[in-house]
C-alpha cells in the first residue's frame, strides 16, 4: 500500500471514531435523563432504598489501603500505560527500528536462535514485569485477607450494583466510603478487571509473543494463534475502557479523598495524594517519552543482540 493511500484510511478511521464522540455524549445524555425519571418511580426507589449500592462485606473485612496496595497499583498504572503503547506499536509499525535476537538460553544444536523486532521485545518485556507485578499483588491479596474487597461473597452484589449503576447514570452518586468497601459495582469491576481481563490479557499475550514453543503443531491446533489474536485486540480496548472511567469516577466522587486512598494511605481530603499522584503522572509520561529506539536499543542489548 502506497504512503498516500495508507494515510487515507488512517484519516477515514480517526474520521470515523471523531464522529463517535458527540454521538456517544447524545446517547449518554438521553441514558441520564431516563435514569432521572426512572429513580422517581416510587417502586424504584424503594428499590434503591433496599439495594443502597453496596454489598455487605464478611465480618473482619480489613479496612483501609496498605502500601503494597499502593505500590503495585502505581507499578500497574506504569506498566499498562507502556504495555498499551508498546502494544499499538507491534501493531501498527511497518518498518521496526531493530531486532532482539535471544542470548540465553542458547538455541538447541540445528535451531535458529529466536529473533523479534525491537518492539515486540519491549512489548514482551513490559509483559513479564507487568505479570510479576500481578502475580505479587494477588499473593499479597489472599494471603492478607483483603481478596473480599474484590470478590463477590454474596449475591446481593448483583441488586447493589444495578443499583449504583442507577444512581451513577441519574448523576445522584451512591453513599460509600472507599476506605471501608467498594460499591458492588466497583467490585464486580475490579473483580472482572483483576481476575478476568488480566489472565486473558496473558494467555492470549503468551501465544502470540516470541515465548510460544516453536514446533509444536499439536499444541498449535489446541490453541490457534487465530483464536489468541481475536482475544488479544479487544481486551486491550477494555483495559482502556476500564483506565477511562475509573480515571473519571475518581475525579467526580471526591477527588482527593479518593487519591488519598489510593496513593497517600489515609482517609481524608488533605492534597497530599494529589501530589503523589503528580509525581506518578511524571514518571509515567517520562517512560512513555523514553520509549524510543535510542534508548530501548542498549536496554535490549543486555539480554541478547540487537540489530538494526
Amino acid at each position: 500500500m502506497s504512503a498516500g493511500r495508507l494515510t487515507a484510511v488512517r484519516t477515514g478511521r480517526w474520521s470515523r471514531l471523531i464522529w463517535l464522540i458527540p454521538a456517544a455524549l447524545a446517547v449518554l445524555v438521553v441514558l441520564v435523563v431516563i435514569a432521572r425519571w426512572v429513580r422517581e418511580l416510587p417502586a424504584v426507589a424503594d428499590w434503591v432504598t433496599r439495594y443502597p449500592g453496596v454489598a455487605p462485606l464478611p465480618e473482619g473485612a480489613p479496612v483501609g489501603t496498605p502500601a503494597w496496595v499502593a505500590i503495585t497499583h502505581f507499578l500497574n498504572l506504569f506498566f499498562m500505560v507502556l504495555i498499551i503503547k508498546s502494544g499499538l506499536a507491534v501493531r501498527h509499525t511497518r518498518r521496526p527500528s531493530g531486532h532482539w535476537t535471544r542470548r540465553l538460553p542458547p538455541p538447541r544444536p540445528g535451531r535458529r536462535p529466536t529473533t523479534i523486532t525491537l518492539e515486540q521485545w519491549f512489548h514482551v518485556s513490559l509483559d513479564v514485569l507487568w505479570l510479576v507485578n500481578g502475580t505479587i499483588f494477588a499473593v499479597l491479596l489472599l494471603t492478607s485477607g483483603r481478596w473480599v474487597r474484590l470478590v463477590p461473597t454474596s449475591w446481593d452484589v448483583v441488586p447493589n450494583a444495578a443499583s449504583a449503576a442507577l444512581q451513577y447514570l441519574s448523576l445522584q452518586w451512591p453513599h460509600e466510603n472507599g476506605w471501608i468497601a467498594y460499591n458492588a459495582l466497583q467490585l464486580l469491576a475490579y473483580f472482572g478487571t483483576v481476575f478476568l481481563l488480566a489472565p486473558a490479557a496473558a494467555l492470549t499475550g503468551v501465544r502470540l509473543s516470541a515465548l510460544w514453543p516453536k514446533d509444536k503443531p499439536a499444541l498449535d491446533r489446541l490453541y490457534p494463534i487465530e483464536r489468541a489474536r481475536a482475544v488479544h485486540y479487544p481486551v486491550m480496548l477494555l483495559f482502556v475502557v476500564f483506565i477511562v472511567t475509573h480515571v473519571v469516577m475518581v475525579a467526580t466522587t471526591g477527588v482527593l479523598r479518593n487519591l488519598n486512598h489510593m496513593f497517600a494511605l489515609r482517609d481524608d481530603t488533605s492534597w497530599f495524594g494529589l501530589g503523589v499522584l503528580a509525581l506518578a503522572v511524571v514518571l509515567v509520561v517520562t517512560g512513555w517519552v523514553a520509549a524510543r529506539p535510542v534508548v530501548l536499543r542498549p536496554l535490549a542489548a543486555l539480554t541478547g543482540k540487537v540489530t538494526r
